[in-house]
């Protein structure tokens, strides 16, 4: 399941976010914030929707030598990303660990687990989720977002949101670059 530190070898993992998923956060994040987007490569939605939306982006992702689990830019103010999803119970205690606050593209189901739920009620969690299902590029097919998507997805939020749920409309109408 997982080789080296923060390496894994489960093909869910290659999952990208669409524009149209990235979008929604943007209300919730000043222009002022330094995002560090950690599993991130320059052409990532995450990285180009921030940019355009006037931050400073900082990403790094493992394939660059840059792992989540030993890497740590020296001044940011908030992690956003969609992780790899196996790595979610070292990702979930890391974050805590770092104390910046953070958004992460998670499965809703994900709320429930042991060692997740144990860091969720000692630290807290906010949850930013949506109308519908997200669907994902995968499978090196960027040209159109895989829909239908058998499980829900939301943000996992932490000292970002005004309220601890919000349910988002999204607009899968939202055209990628």
């Amino acid at each position: 399941m997982i080789n080296g530190h923060g390496t894994s070898n489960k093909e869910s993992d290659e999952c990208y976010t669409p524009r149209y998923a990235v979008l929604p956060i943007l209300k919730y994040i000043s222009k002022d914030k330094v995002v560090w987007c950690p599993f991130d490569k320059k052409d990532s939605e995450y990285v180009q929707v921030l940019k355009e939306n006037g931050n400073q982006v900082i990403f790094s992702h493992i394939k660059d030598g840059k792992d989540f689990f030993e890497f740590e830019p020296k001044n940011y103010d908030i992690i956003i990303s969609n992780p790899p999803f196996s790595l979610s119970d070292k990702i979930i205690e890391r974050l805590y660990v770092l104390g910046k606050p953070f958004i992460m593209l998670m499965p809703l189901k994900y709320l429930q687990a042991k060692g997740r739920g144990r860091l969720f009620v000692k630290y807290g969690i906010q949850l930013l989720s949506f109308d519908k299902r997200v669907g994902y590029f995968t499978n090196g097919d960027f040209t159109k977002p895989k829909e239908g998507n058998y499980q829900a997805s939301s943000y996992f939020c932490w000292k970002i949101l005004p309220k601890d749920l919000i349910i988002e409309i999204l607009n899968k109408e939202a055209k990628n670059r």
